[in-house]
């Protein structure tokens, strides 16, 4: 007698994924992830060089010509380094009151990942990568760890 193990029924169904390598869906995107991204710098108070460098090194001309016409289609790289910023931005707004949430970013953080520095300090060393950490740990935090 053999017993296959199966999950059980359940009501939950995984989301589809976005495939950010098919140009549709990245025209699809572009213009908010932008607009998003410029309203949380503005929330979070950034100088234009630290939401440049968040950005992945984008010239000062780029910068202020996407501002100004966020109509465009942006890069894998860029799109999700605004997708990790802006999960940021929003599990700050559940962990925290709105005050804080925006000033947590600049703030020293005394958590080792840090190593005493401030989250936006880290994330923009690390680049994709540190932006991913910060956002594990915050969901880490949402779920109550």
């Amino acid at each position: 007698m053999s017993l296959a193990y199966a999950y059980p029924k359940s009501r939950f169904e995984p989301a589809t994924l976005v495939d950010l390598t098919s140009k549709t869906e990245r025209e699809r995107l572009s213009r908010s992830a932008l607009t998003g991204f410029f309203r949380l710098a503005a929330a979070w108070g950034l100088r234009d060089d630290d939401a440049r460098e968040l950005l992945g090194g984008l010239s000062s001309s780029s910068f202020y010509d996407w501002k100004k016409n966020p109509d465009r289609v942006l890069e894998v790289d860029r799109i999700t380094r605004i997708s990790y910023l802006l999960g940021i931005y929003k599990s700050l707004h559940i962990l925290y009151g709105d005050k804080l949430a925006d000033e947590w970013v600049r703030l020293p953080n005394t958590n080792p990942i840090f190593a005493g520095r401030t989250p936006l300090a880290f994330m923009q060393a690390g680049g994709l990568l540190a932006m991913q950490t910060v956002r594990k740990l915050l969901d880490a935090r949402r779920g109550g760890l």
